[in-house]
């Protein structure tokens, strides 16, 4: 099981709630659970996770501007790389 922890100021609205419910609800496997107290999203994925971008673009589509909360899994990474300037 992998867990990913998303925060998304205004996420509390109704109309953003019930748009996210419809789209997390498409994505097999997904377990999750909205704290509209503090907008924040608790994902549980059972199988393979979609990339973090991915996840991302569902919560922009809704209209929220979403940020990672904690490390990311590595599964979910997109491959790409930072590097350290000197």
């Amino acid at each position: 099981m992998i867990e990913v922890e998303i925060y998304a100021a205004g996420l509390r609205q109704p109309d953003k709630m019930q748009g996210l419910d419809v789209e997390l609800g498409m994505i097999p496997n997904l377990r999750y659970k909205a704290d509209t107290n503090h907008d924040v999203v608790f994902m549980e994925f059972g199988g393979e996770l979609p990339s973090i971008e991915s996840i991302e673009s569902i919560f922009r589509k809704i209209g929220l501007e979403p940020r990672c909360i904690g490390q990311l899994p590595q599964v979910g990474h997109s491959g790409k790389k930072t590097q350290r300037i000197l």
